[in-house]
């Protein structure tokens, strides 16, 4: 079995349409440069309200990746 060391980045995705599909952003953007990404951490969830409505979503989230060796 071999020891991992990992890496953690602070990401805010964001998103018109869920809180999902603004986590499902930040890691496809954080994945065009970043390799070996293995999990991701929620540590915060807000939003815009506009006429008594969400009207946008804001995730931040951790994302944890091993360096290579």
């Amino acid at each position: 079995m071999s020891n991992h060391v990992y890496k953690l980045l602070e990401l805010t995705g964001s998103s018109p349409t869920s809180s999902d599909d603004a986590v499902q952003c930040a890691i496809a953007k954080a994945s065009e440069s970043v390799r070996n990404i293995q999990w991701f951490e929620v540590t915060e969830t807000r939003g815009h309200v506009q006429d008594g409505k969400i009207a946008h979503w804001q995730v931040t989230l951790k994302v944890g990746f091993t360096l290579e060796d």
